[in-house]
């Protein structure tokens, strides 16, 4: 059974799909994000200060490698799909960073589940934000080269990406965490910890209402941009796992960095592309990688990748 969370996002998308006037706030959204963000980078702090930093050097290494290796793959998939050079990097690079929620969801799933798991997996979500998509940003800006495009910024783009919200946010939470330990985090544990997974809940049917009103941009951009979003994240999620198991990750850690390759960014990738690159089409990224690959993990892959880490660990 789908996890109780996953059915608050349904909601959301049930929601729009027939015109109800339900809304989040702005400020509530803008909110319900730092706190998410917050809460998963306190949480991975936590585990970090019970253990010795350089017995994950190792682990960090590999998942900041495979962040970086997805849009360089993805990207040439793209163009073999008929995306323009600069539109298939610009949507590598959100499938080379990674959605903080779609990891939550995952660990909320993997807890159910019983999976042992590594404590400090929101370790990773931190560290493959920004490799994949400085490294799809750069693939954008070579094919605008090639088209004669201004140069790029990069005082601007490390900015954007190195002290973006999403970044800023989650190393900032597993700095605190780390630090302060669980003596120092126990006066905000009421606010911080025990109420994730209702806070979560409330994001996703936010979500669930932004996600349906990408329909119409998937029914202009047609049954591609949907293969695309259905197919990509079995793919990346195979290279997840295969990383995870050769890391000797226990089963839930090699589902949580299934569901990390698998997943695409639609928070802090939009805005660095559309600092770095304003000539991709951001609008496309968006649809595919919330409208179409967001839902498909929350609903069909992350049990599927739950099953596969199963199956490839004792």
């Amino acid at each position: 059974m789908l996890d109780v969370v996953v059915f608050f996002f349904v909601l959301g998308v049930f929601a729009r799909v027939v015109k109800s006037d339900l809304r989040l706030p702005e400020a509530l959204y803008e909110t319900l994000t730092i706190y998410l963000l917050l809460a998963i980078g306190l949480k991975g702090g936590l585990e970090l200060s019970r253990q010795p930093l350089m017995a994950l050097a190792p682990q960090v290494g590999a998942v900041m490698l495979l962040g970086a290796l997805i849009p360089l793959g993805v990207s040439p998939l793209l163009r073999l799909a008929g995306l323009r050079a600069v539109d298939a990097a610009g949507l590598a690079a959100h499938y080379g960073s990674v959605s903080v929620v779609t990891f939550a969801v995952g660990l909320a799933a993997v807890q159910r589940a019983g999976l042992p798991h590594e404590s400090h997996a929101a370790l990773w979500v931190a560290v493959m934000e920004a490799p994949g998509l400085v490294v799809g940003i750069v693939l954008a800006r070579l094919a605008m080269g090639r088209e004669g495009g201004s140069p790029l910024r990069w005082g601007l783009l490390a900015h954007e990406v190195l002290l973006g919200k999403s970044v800023l946010l989650l190393l900032g939470g597993l700095l605190i965490g780390a630090v302060a330990g669980d003596a120092g985090v126990a006066p905000i544990k009421a606010v911080f910890v025990d109420p994730f997974k209702g806070v979560l809940a409330l994001f996703l049917l936010e979500l669930g209402l932004v996600a349906g009103g990408q329909i119409p941009a998937l029914r202009k951009h047609g049954m591609k941009l949907v293969l695309l979003g259905c197919v990509l994240p079995p793919l990346l999620a195979l290279a997840g796992a295969a990383t995870g198991w050769l890391l000797g990750l226990q089963a839930g850690g090699v589902a949580l960095l299934a569901t990390l390759a698998a997943s695409a960014s639609y928070i802090a990738a939009p805005a660095a592309v559309r600092v770095a690159v304003p000539q991709a089409n951001t609008g496309l990224a968006i649809a595919c990688a919330l409208g179409v690959t967001f839902p498909f993990n929350l609903l069909i892959g992350i049990p599927l990748y739950l099953k596969l880490a199963q199956s490839w660990t004792p």
